[in-house]
């Protein structure tokens, strides 16, 4: 794994890269990121203004996956211009924004499952489901969803107090989750960690995919509704494959790294548009833009404000 003289090494490359560089990595980056953030900020204002939204299962777990995608995307770029401006920031700052956005990547692919099991209560138990998913259920499993994500950076935390000396936890830093496990077997067992949680994940979306093809072959069940919820999976199970990519990206930028350097930057900035902020587009796709409800809903608030402001300019063109 990347030691301290790795580090450094790659600290050096990022101060020797080339001003354009290093412009055009910044420029595209906010070109990707903040359309984006305001995507799904207006998606949670429409999510907020309609009650039916608020008592529904699938869409309190959808604003919950938007929630933690625009503050995730916000603390990312806050990280990068750090980084792009080689600002060395004190441990004790970056590590609660480290162990932060640490709990977001996880937060992410467990909501995901959770959406694709309210799917599969939806189809396969419509009788059910009524009584299954109820919002307060709902918000149960998003703050159980929280404890488990949180768990393993304050188990990370408590593991560096414990063994890290005082001159390593009050030194100036790049803010990164790496800093965290200054021990290669430490970052051995997240990966291992890793590995488990995303088998664990694509397990219970694969049995929830299974039952639903067995379902849509049966007379009883809607089968557009169970089409539709196939197609639902199949994206979330796409967006997992992002996230669970963007999780190990890490590991291959330190062997790269290693190996190519000369190669290393072009590589991390793909893994960050591609993995970090793309993967953060599916669910606005899925739920934003496929649902035939949230879909109208936006259309008639940004239709109103324009017609507004155009029914606005009008009156004071003929008043003048």
């Amino acid at each position: 794994m990347c030691t301290e003289d790795c580090n450094s090494s790659h600290d050096l490359q990022l101060v020797q890269s080339s001003s354009v560089r290093l412009n055009v990595s910044m420029a595209i980056t906010q070109i990707f990121m903040w359309p984006l953030i305001y995507i799904n900020i207006l998606m949670l204002l429409t999510f907020s203004r309609k009650r039916a939204f608020r008592t529904e299962t699938r869409y309190i777990l959808f604003a919950h996956t938007l929630i933690v995608d625009v503050t995730f995307l916000v603390l990312t770029d806050f990280v990068v211009i750090l980084s792009y401006s080689y600002i060395l920031m004190p441990m004790p700052f970056c590590i609660p924004v480290c162990m932060l956005m640490e709990t977001l990547t996880t937060t992410t692919p467990l909501t995901i499952t959770a959406m694709c099991v309210e799917r599969y209560v939806a189809i396969c138990m419509p009788l059910r489901h009524s009584a299954i998913s109820t919002v307060s259920r709902t918000l149960t499993v998003i703050f159980i969803i929280w404890i488990i994500s949180s768990l393993k950076s304050f188990v990370d935390l408590f593991i560096l107090v414990t063994t890290g000396s005082k001159e390593y936890l009050s030194q100036l830093t790049m803010c990164h989750y790496e800093i965290m496990m200054p021990e290669n077997w430490h970052r051995f067992m997240r990966g291992v960690i890793y590995i488990v949680n995303f088998l664990i994940v694509l397990l219970v979306e694969l049995f929830c995919y299974i039952m639903i093809v067995i379902s849509a072959r049966a007379a009883s069940v809607d089968k557009k509704s169970a089409t539709k919820g196939l197609r639902t999976i199949s994206l979330h199970m796409l967006q997992l494959s992002l996230c669970t990519t963007e999780i190990i990206c890490p590991y291959i930028e330190e062997i790269i790294m290693e190996r190519y350097i000369q190669i290393y930057l072009p590589i991390r900035f793909f893994n960050f548009i591609m993995f970090n902020v793309i993967a953060r587009a599916v669910s606005p796709l899925v739920y934003g833009l496929r649902d035939e409800k949230l879909y109208a809903t936006l259309l008639y608030y940004v239709r109103c404000r324009h017609n507004h402001i155009s029914s606005e300019s009008r009156v004071v063109n003929a008043k003048q």
